[in-house]
């Protein structure tokens, strides 16, 4: 087994107190968009002030922020991207995440000292492209999602020894290879490859036939109709120890859109999980179970292990619905404790005076508390928290430690 080196542990950040939390909950790294030039356009984002205060947080802790610049470009982006470049120079970021030759090229140029990654959506397959990009400079390669764990095994024996290779260990598949789909530029006009994907993949289909227009037939899976293209999600959790013997040297999340309940709760499981492995594969293995319960606790499609033993099959896929599987609701994140030792929250879903909630700990373990009551800023009090967004003042049976994930169960 490789085990010269425990590898990072990746996660995405949509925004800066998500990436707090990344950091709180065993992160080594975030990858995050800017403004402009990334694959995710609906992500809230950051702004150049939010960048650089992320960064700065990062570095203040020891860790990395890699900054996404992977659009497939036209001749329209380029003067952009390398005023955009120059300003991320002046940022100092640990890397930029790259898909597009020009716009590596271009990266080379305006800021050569920030290392240079190359984005899943350049189609890294083989160890002959890998050393391709490294003759170029590129100091890691996130690997395509379609490969297997012998392939990546294959792969990293032929590079060279210091060129990373960065792997997608959970999170959402995409239907189409490494994520070059051209659905929803054809359905709806919105490019997916500039970060408008509308995820047609998760949309239900019917049959029409030529001369019968307007009338559509169902392709039955269950009364519900059939969804052909909705995968389930990755989670690789429990076979942390191939993934180490593979040489991997970045464990990578998916989910720059999700929130800070899905990435505390990966992140804190992914933490525990890799530490163990990476020490005592028996204690590891004594413990996948409790690990992959840890990581479900969140949104997520059902599970499934991808590419990584083999070509998926239909059992990788659900045919019946679009729907996620939700075993916990976002309530916020404790901002701080006021004068009256309540907890400062800005709210994300209802919650009731009364409720059982959970502060998720970093280090482990959730503590069942209960809302003993809610006010807003004035100090009226609420029997409930109805609006997203307000600000609150909670008080707790047990207080909640700046940063740390109040949740609590879903209704089932």
């Amino acid at each position: 087994m490789n085990r010269k080196k425990k590898p990072e542990l990746l996660l995405p950040a949509g925004s800066l107190p998500v990436l707090k939390t990344a950091f709180l909950y065993g992160a080594d790294a975030v990858y995050i968009g800017g403004e402009a030039f990334g694959l995710r356009a609906k992500a809230r984002n950051f702004s150049r002030e939010e960048m650089a205060e992320g960064i700065d947080f990062a570095h203040s802790l020891g860790k990395k922020v890699y900054v996404t610049a992977n659009i497939i470009a036209h001749n329209r982006d380029l003067e952009g991207v390398a005023d955009y470049f120059r300003e991320l120079r002046a940022l100092g970021p640990d890397a930029l995440i790259i898909s597009d030759p020009g716009v590596y090229d271009i990266a080379c140029r305006e800021a050569p000292e920030i290392d240079r990654h190359i984005s899943t959506q350049a189609n890294n397959t083989n160890y002959g492209t890998c050393s391709f990009w490294h003759r170029l400079g590129a100091k890691r390669v996130v690997t395509a999602r379609e490969l297997s764990l012998a392939e990546l095994k294959e792969l990293k024996a032929n590079i060279p020894e210091d060129l990373e290779l960065e792997t997608f260990v959970h999170g959402s598949m995409c239907i189409s290879y490494s994520g070059r789909c051209l659905l929803s530029n054809v359905l709806t006009g919105r490019d997916a490859n500039a970060g408008s994907c509308t995820h047609p993949c998760r949309w239900k289909y019917f049959l029409t036939e030529e001369t019968r227009p307007g009338e559509y037939f169902p392709v039955f899976e269950n009364d519900r109709g059939t969804f052909i293209f909705n995968s389930k999600d990755l989670c690789m959790i429990e076979h942390i120890p191939d993934l180490l013997d593979a040489g991997i040297d970045s464990f990578k999340v998916e989910g720059r859109m999700k929130n800070a309940l899905y990435v505390a709760t990966v992140a804190r499981a992914y933490r525990q999980a890799l530490d163990l492995a990476f020490t005592d594969v028996e204690g590891y293995r004594a413990k996948t179970g409790e690990f992959l319960h840890q990581a479900a606790a969140c949104t997520n499609r059902e599970f499934t292990t991808g590419f990584f033993y083999g070509r998926p099959g239909p059992a990788d896929q659900i045919y019946d619905n679009s729907t996620y599987r939700k075993d916990a609701v976002f309530l916020g994140i404790s901002e701080g404790i006021d004068g009256e030792g309540r907890v400062l929250l800005t709210q994300k879903n209802k919650f009731c005076t009364g409720d059982t909630v959970q502060i998720m700990h970093p280090q482990g373990g959730d503590e069942e508390v209960r809302v003993c009551g809610i006010y807003d800023e004035e100090g009226n009090a609420m029997p409930s928290a109805p609006h997203a967004g307000q600000k609150l003042h909670v008080a707790l049976s047990a207080p909640a430690v700046c940063g740390e994930v109040i949740r609590k169960d879903a209704e089932i």
